[in-house]
């Protein structure tokens, strides 16, 4: 009989390849170990951060909404319920109020990731609780929370009047005083919601006593809460943009043609 190598093969391949796995697991159990053991400690330091920053602040750990460390300086990111952002290191030893900009790209860092923050998820908006106005063709749509009672909410009506072929839903927003919500109520029970807002808001007449199931008032008021919104007027934009404050119409105008053109595109 010929004698051949191709057992003797077969069983030092085998012993080959059980050496390399076991040399392999031992490799990949520590790397899964170390890594693991990162990732508590990063928890752990982040947890860390978190407890000097409400001892710190005197508030309960629940209004530091987020701590992550950044890539810049060592530095924690530490974002609050109220969507306030700030820098510190893993000691709490220090604050940093203001933009972190990148030297290379001169992109300022803080600022786009405030305006992550800001976007929302449009499609998720209550817009059954918001009074409709169709101006031209009403393609286009922007949401705007508004207090009846807000000084810069009144500009703002003008200038949206001045604003073509758009659809805007009005979330009363009550916030300043007790006829805010009074107002908005009414407002809300009239027969026709959009002209009694446009009538006060513009022209400044009263909104005439009524009664009706507000609860969506409150429910505005609830959902502004929710999206950390202190003042009025605010606006949002079929991209999940936010934009804070008044504005006229000539930016309105070009904030829409640029989602248009990002949606055409």
């Amino acid at each position: 009989m010929a004698f051949t190598f191709r057992p003797f093969r077969a069983v030092f391949l085998l012993f080959v390849m059980t050496a390399v796995a076991v040399s392999i697991i031992p490799s990949a159990h520590a790397k899964a170990t170390k890594a693991r053991k990162g990732a508590e400690a990063a928890h752990a330091t982040e947890a860390n951060v978190r407890k000097g920053v409400a001892a710190f602040l005197d508030v309960p750990e629940t209004v530091v909404e987020s701590v992550a460390r950044i890539p810049q300086g060592g530095l924690y990111e530490v974002v609050l319920s109220n969507g306030e952002l700030f820098y510190t290191d893993k000691a709490v030893s220090f604050f940093i109020l203001g933009n972190i900009v990148d030297a290379r790209t001169r992109q300022n860092l803080t600022g786009e990731r405030l305006d992550r923050l800001a976007r929302i998820d449009f499609k998720s908006l209550p817009l059954e609780q918001a009074v409709k106005r169709v101006n031209g063709n009403g393609q286009r749509v922007i949401v705007t929370f508004e207090d009846p009672n807000c000084g810069y909410c009144k500009h703002l009506g003008q200038e949206l009047q001045k604003v073509k072929d758009v659809t805007i839903y009005t979330f009363l927003y009550p916030i300043l005083s007790e006829d805010s919500t009074t107002k908005s109520r009414h407002i809300w029970c009239a027969e026709n919601k959009a002209a009694a807002w446009t009538a006060w808001i513009i022209d400044g007449k009263t909104p005439k006593a009524a009664n009706c199931d507000s609860a969506a008032i409150d429910r505005n008021v609830e959902l502004g809460r929710k999206l950390r919104m202190t003042g009025t007027p605010v606006l949002f934009f079929a991209d999940g943009a936010r934009i804070v404050g008044y504005r006229e119409a000539s930016d309105l105008e070009q904030m829409l043609a640029e989602i248009s053109a990002q949606a055409g595109k």
